[in-house]
């Protein structure tokens, strides 16, 4: 049985994809949550308070071998190429700040929104956190051929707020992400994205929003295609 090949979508810039070249052998989930200690006379430890969740991240190690042409996950042989150019460099891109993606309020720009995705089973919505790259092959005159690469991705949606489990279901393609800032508005969203704060509707129903006044800062909005 040939397995799905996994793919790092970058989601702000024309969903430009970066295949896996091998399947990542295992990965992981890790999250926290923040409890802050109340005094409580009396008592030997206290009361402990929620405070807030952490946002989850996903670890991979990802392995990329230009001495490798690969088939449906077999290696075929084929001439060894620079592993930056050919792979890795793209994901490094991904770590980047653009300045145009900056928001109306804080000017600053940001790295890109992006997801993992393995076949049609599962996505993760997040941004880059890491990237530590360790080249293990070269050719003579120095090239890396070979590397591995330990990669993290931080979450950047409560999963409530996700509009579709399959970054390709949902809409026609060629949608934008709009990272929320305090203050925003889906009518200011539809002016800055579409020149027509009347189509405001048009972002809620892609998203599934039914409180439309209360956008929670951080979480990103699917921008579909007016």
């Amino acid at each position: 049985m040939n397995l799905a090949p996994a793919t790092i979508i970058d989601k702000d810039h024309g969903d430009k994809t970066v295949p896996c070249m091998f399947n990542p052998k295992e990965y992981s989930f890790s999250k926290q949550n923040s409890w802050k200690q109340v005094d409580s006379k009396g008592t030997n430890i206290g009361q402990n308070e929620f405070s807030n969740g952490q946002p989850t991240t996903l670890q991979m190690q990802l392995f990329f071998d230009t001495c490798a042409n690969v088939k449906n996950g077999t290696a075929m042989g084929g001439t060894p190429k620079d592993v930056r150019k050919a792979y890795t460099g793209a994901i490094w891109e991904m770590m980047k700040v653009d300045p145009a993606l900056s928001n109306h309020k804080s000017k600053k720009g940001r790295p890109p929104v992006v997801i993992f995705q393995w076949g049609s089973t599962w996505t993760f919505k997040a941004v880059i956190t890491s990237i530590r790259e360790r080249f293990t092959l070269f050719l003579s005159n120095g090239t890396p051929v070979r590397s591995t690469l330990d990669v993290t991705f931080q979450q950047i949606q409560d999963e409530k707020w996700y509009p579709s489990t399959n970054p390709t279901s949902g809409g026609v393609g060629g949608e934008r992400i709009w990272t929320v800032n305090e203050g925003d508005t889906l009518a200011w969203i539809a002016y800055k994205e579409y020149g027509d704060p009347n189509l405001w509707r048009l972002i809620a129903d892609a998203n599934k929003l039914t409180r439309v006044r209360q956008l929670m800062p951080g979480i990103t909005l699917e921008i579909p295609n007016a």
